[in-house]
């Protein structure tokens, strides 16, 4: 029980700010049954920033790229695919709608820290 309380306060301490994301070229990951992580490529200023989050919107992590084209091919590298690409897929997944809100993930940055991600996300490769 005490670890459901500490999980408990941990989300209840998130603020649950609102994450600005102007893509809407969605890349899904399917992680288990029934869940996937999603993420969303964004430009910015010295090139772009990719933002992951779950099927409830709430945004859990995020790792700037040089360039939209080494963002791309990171995410496939690490499983990830455009869901625009896969008209099965459309069938039976709703992709997370707006708003996207900050939503800590139980395991922490699972790819910024590198844990779950086949580069170095400081270097793009």
């Amino acid at each position: 029980m005490g670890y459901l309380v500490d999980l408990a306060e941990v989300f209840m301490s998130f603020d649950n700010k609102t994450v600005e994301i102007r893509s809407r070229d969605y890349w899904y990951k399917i992680v288990e049954f029934l869940q996937q992580n999603w993420a969303l490529i964004d430009e910015t200023p010295t090139g772009c920033k990719v933002y992951f989050f779950g099927d409830t919107s709430g945004v859990f992590d995020e790792i700037s790229f040089s360039s939209i084209a080494k963002a791309g091919v990171a995410l496939r590298r690490n499983g990830f695919a455009r869901f625009s690409d896969d008209n099965k897929l459309q069938e039976f997944i709703a992709i997370p709608q707006p708003p996207f809100h900050e939503r800590p993930h139980p395991n922490g940055p699972i790819y910024s820290s590198g844990k779950y991600w086949l580069c170095d996300p400081r270097t793009d490769e």
